[in-house]
């Protein structure tokens, strides 16, 4: 068992409501008109929170992993010419008590390039694949990066930490619907190497809350874009 296995999370899910089936599901396409069909909606958004019938999803704790390295750099672009297929973050951050977006949050990213290797740790030079972007007035921070790559005993993710006022309110890691993951990874860099060795179902740190921390992923030009709103406790 690996270090970032045995570093689970205590937390897990946490719901802000009554059961899982009332509640609204916070992971999902962080799209510019998603905030305003919400809002309108009788069954969930803020018009539904603030009658009391619902409240938004926590999003599920998860281990940051032995493979986080602070003071990454403000920026968009986090590939440093690192090769492998686009990829379009959409990273979207509300409150989950009150299913609105929060602006200026703080999005750290961070994961292994396409090859499965992770940036200064472990004898690796450079910042590649870390990155922090802040939210928009939507709530949306976006990061350009590629696809993640594999490594032993994990399944694909991106790990991410979200900042509301210099507070870390999220520690979280983002996963791929497997479908899509083997399409990606039957083009150069990937193919140079089978796997992954791990499937989500299998990943020790998925079960803990990782079905929720699912990106939506879409093909877009020569990649793909990755999207999901991500429901954080600010107080």
């Amino acid at each position: 068992m690996n270090d970032e296995t045995q570093r689970l999370t205590r937390r897990g899910s946490i719901l802000r409501a009554g059961g899982l089936l009332a509640a609204l599901a916070v992971g999902g396409c962080a799209g510019d008109g998603d905030d305003d069909q919400a809002a309108t909606t009788a069954s969930s958004g803020p018009a539904a929170v603030e009658s009391g019938d619902v409240k938004c999803v926590l999003t599920p704790e998860q281990t940051e992993g032995p493979y986080y390295v602070d003071g990454a750099e403000l920026r968009r672009d986090i590939t440093e010419g690192r090769p492998g297929t686009p990829l379009a973050l959409e990273l979207a951050v509300v409150s989950a008590s009150a299913c609105k977006p929060i602006a200026n949050a703080a999005v750290d990213a961070w994961h292994c390039d396409a090859l499965g290797e992770y940036s200064g740790v472990n004898g690796s030079s450079g910042t590649f694949m870390r990155g922090v972007q802040r939210t928009d007035a939507k709530g949306v921070a976006r990061i350009d990066t590629v696809y993640p790559g594999w490594y032993s005993g994990r399944a694909v993710h991106i790990h991410v930490k979200v900042h509301v006022g210099g507070n870390v309110v999220h520690t979280g890691q983002l996963y791929f619907p497997a479908e899509v993951t083997a399409a990606a990874y039957r083009e150069s860099p990937y193919d140079s190497r089978p796997g992954p060795e791990v499937s989500n179902d299998q990943d020790a740190i998925f079960v803990n809350g990782g079905s929720r921390s699912l990106l939506t992923v879409k093909a877009s030009g020569d990649g793909y874009t990755g999207s999901i709103r991500m429901g954080v406790q600010t107080a």
